[in-house]
């Protein structure tokens, strides 16, 4: 029987994880409700609470995982304990843990009862940049970048940033059709469940609780995005789109989205690249800090 008692992720639960998130320092862009909200039904993403441990798990072709368990510290083993405990008493035969940090990896190494064999999940390690780098674009490193921006202003000098309002996010949905209209591929689950999650972020944008921006061009929006404070000096940026016709847009709206919400943020989280070569590349050229590493575990 299983002992835990697991249950769907819905709206009104964000206050909930909020409260376990803002209880410790997280760097995984997992550590957030939205995102976790937003793929909840490609992975099947269930959750409970019990002994203060907040218990989250996903079900992915037939596998299933555990993610972190939420809790103080000192809570840890007793949580791993339970979760092992889960898998023996559902009849898995392998035992998963995935989207681990580092300080979690150090929790199952120095584990008494059970033996871990754990990997680096590179395709799924955040890019993090300094807020500064991505606001300024200074120095040899940002050349290209800063002349992109540059170049977009002068092709369009009434370019504009607005913050997302509800009177624009019909026109932010025009360039959500526009562009999965250029991505569509059937064969890949991933495109068609992201441009849901997406309309459904944007179908209750207040009630996450995101910031979010758009370049306002020729009496239309070109670009949008959203994010979210992630920790005390780190902000995550969820979503960014752009109309691909406008050379220089996707520069323009990372610019300004950072310099007019996250001055304040020492670091920017923008997520993984999931393996994809053309989005690692985009992604290392803005030149991140550091890489927050992510881990897999398993018991066979």
């Amino acid at each position: 029987m299983n002992i835990i008692n697991f249950k769907i992720l819905e709206k009104i639960d964000k206050p909930t994880f909020d409260k376990f998130y803002q209880a410790d320092y997280y760097e995984n862009a997992y550590a957030c409700f939205t995102g976790l909200y937003m793929w909840r039904e490609l992975g099947n993403t269930r959750w409970a609470i019990e002994d203060d441990i907040l218990y989250l798990c996903s079900e992915w072709h037939g596998k299933f995982s555990a993610f972190q368990p939420l809790c103080k510290r000192e809570k840890i083993p007793a949580a791993i304990s339970k979760i092992i405990k889960m898998f023996r008493d559902c009849g898995q035969n392998e035992v998963r843990f995935v989207g681990l940090e580092k300080f979690f990896i150090e929790e199952l190494a120095k584990f008494p009862d059970a033996n871990f064999e754990i990997s680096s999940d590179r395709n799924n390690s955040d890019y993090v940049y300094l807020a500064q780098d991505l606001i300024n674009l200074s120095g040899r490193k940002f050349h290209g970048k800063k002349n992109h921006l540059n170049q977009f202003y002068k092709d369009y000098p009434s370019a504009e940033y607005l913050p997302i309002t509800c009177e624009i996010i019909p026109q932010c949905r025009e360039v959500l059709k526009n562009w999965y209209e250029m991505h569509e591929d059937p064969d890949d689950i991933f495109v068609g469940q992201e441009n849901k999650a997406i309309q459904e972020i944007l179908d209750n944008f207040d009630d996450f609780k995101l910031k979010g921006g758009a370049i306002y061009l020729g009496g239309k929006i070109v670009a949008f995005t959203f994010g979210e404070q992630l920790n005390s000096d780190t902000a995550v940026i969820h979503v960014e789109k752009a109309d691909p016709t406008i050379r220089g847009a996707y520069t323009a709206i990372n610019q300004n989205f950072v310099a007019h919400e996250w001055a304040n943020m020492t670091y920017i989280n923008r997520e993984e690249d999931m393996g994809l070569e053309g989005l690692r590349q985009a992604k290392e050229s803005y030149r991140p800090v550091k890489l927050i590493e992510k881990f897999s575990a398993r018991i066979l």
